[in-house]
């Protein structure tokens, strides 16, 4: 245990996964392994001159080997582990191995500042260990870990899922010198809201004065626990943006659908709105 799954950055991405992924194995005492993945079409020849096909994928390798080990030599860590991949699809190697072989935190630099790409997606819905997905976006510059979690459920999932991601968010926290926040969203929908049939305030304090013991158990001072009502897309954007959140934590149940595997409406709605550095946490379903 205490290892770091670290996936290097493609090509023009606009955050160093790498470097800043040693610094955080550093500070959260992981020993951290490179991965990096490669793959190009070769228009016919892997089955035409399967020979040729096998000379091309190892000079790209070499490249890129040679290319992050002098990345690597520039951070003064020549002795991390490096593995260059051959693979389509990238999530498939990297959730299987991480946890085959006992990582407990994945990291990976988002490609765009602004949104997901289909392999951050996929990694998201397959993972088994939790995963560190790094922005350079200017709304993360605050000096806050905001983590989110479901005072009111019942579900001893979720629960569970509550207490791993405390525990994440706590660890995030106390490594990286940032200051704990906690959000959990009664949701009201916007119709309601707008009737104006329900004491709103009243139902937050009523939460508070519920769900007391727990909050004291998280360790959080009063003005860091968000009890906030409405959508909680909308909600967890607009606090973690007001925070400036540099690490926004949640949970994630994944569930396998007719088209695949998903994480729910609402999750996938509040990542996609999320300009943090996300930690998301797989249920142990």
């Amino acid at each position: 245990m205490n290892k770091m799954f670290v996936i290097a950055q493609m090509e023009q991405a606009h955050i160093d996964a790498v470097a800043i992924g040693l610094s955080l194995a550093k500070q959260m005492n992981k020993q951290a392994e490179v991965f990096a993945y490669t793959y190009a079409y070769l228009s016919g020849t892997d089955s035409d001159q399967p020979r040729l096909a096998g000379v091309v994928q190892k000079q790209l390798m070499q490249q890129q080997e040679a290319q992050l080990q002098q990345h690597l030599d520039s951070l003064d860590a020549e002795d991390v582990p490096l593995h260059v991949i051959w693979s389509k699809y990238l999530f498939e190697h990297a959730c299987h191995h991480s946890a085959r072989h006992s990582f407990d935190l994945m990291v990976k630099a988002v490609h765009h500042s602004d949104h997901y790409l289909p392999t951050d997606w996929q990694l998201i819905r397959h993972t088994k260990i939790p995963l560190l997905l790094l922005t350079s976006n200017p709304l993360n510059t605050g000096n806050t870990t905001l983590i989110s979690i479901d005072l009111g459920t019942k579900n001893p999932t979720k629960q569970r899922l509550n207490d791993a991601v405390i525990a994440n968010g706590l660890q995030l926290a106390k490594a990286t010198g940032t200051q704990l926040h906690v959000a959990y969203v009664l949701r009201i929908p916007q119709i309601v809201r707008d009737m104006d049939l329900l004491d709103i305030n009243a139902l937050v304090k009523k939460a508070y004065a519920e769900h007391q013991q727990k909050i004291a158990d998280i360790g959080v001072d009063a003005d860091c626990m968000h009890i906030i009502s409405g959508e909680p897309e909308l909600c967890l954007f607009e606090l973690a943006c007001r925070l400036k959140s540099q690490y926004f934590v949640i949970g994630a149940r994944q569930r396998q659908g007719l088209l695949g595997r998903i994480i729910g409406n609402t999750a996938e709605s509040i990542l996609s709105r999320m300009r943090s550095n996300v930690l998301v946490i797989p249920a142990e379903d």
